[in-house]
């Protein structure tokens, strides 16, 4: 494999996607989201890229293990029974695939993602 097929994120030009929360997962806000999906294996199982959102929240099943890095701001991740984490520019975490509840942007959130999906695309 050539050296030039390694991704390297600070020099990807990935476009990227616009979009918001599907309406009937939404709680609070107007969070408009980006993604640079910077790159998928060619199973479409893994995926690693970067995520940014506008203040708000919504509600989320994850069927993905996700590994996060968050490069600015602040997010809080409520799951089902309403334990909260809080997490801010600089931590690192997984949330396994599983996770149901809520994720609240509180002040505007930039993130690295690596993903992998088990489930069926």
């Amino acid at each position: 494999m050539p050296i030039q097929q390694i991704v390297d994120f600070a020099q990807a030009s990935t476009p990227a996607e616009h979009y918001s929360p599907e309406p009937e997962t939404l709680v609070a806000g107007n969070p408009e989201q980006s993604l640079r999906n910077h790159y998928s294996s060619p199973c479409e199982k893994f995926s690693a890229g970067v995520w940014e959102s506008a203040v708000g929240q919504w509600q989320v099943d994850y069927t993905e293990h996700e590994y996060i890095e968050i490069l600015q701001g602040v997010l809080v991740l409520r799951d089902e029974e309403g334990n909260a984490k809080t997490v801010s520019a600089g931590d690192r975490l997984v949330v396994p695939a599983g996770f149901k509840g809520t994720l609240e942007v509180l002040e505007p959130v930039r993130k690295v993602y690596v993903v992998f999906e088990t489930a069926a695309a």
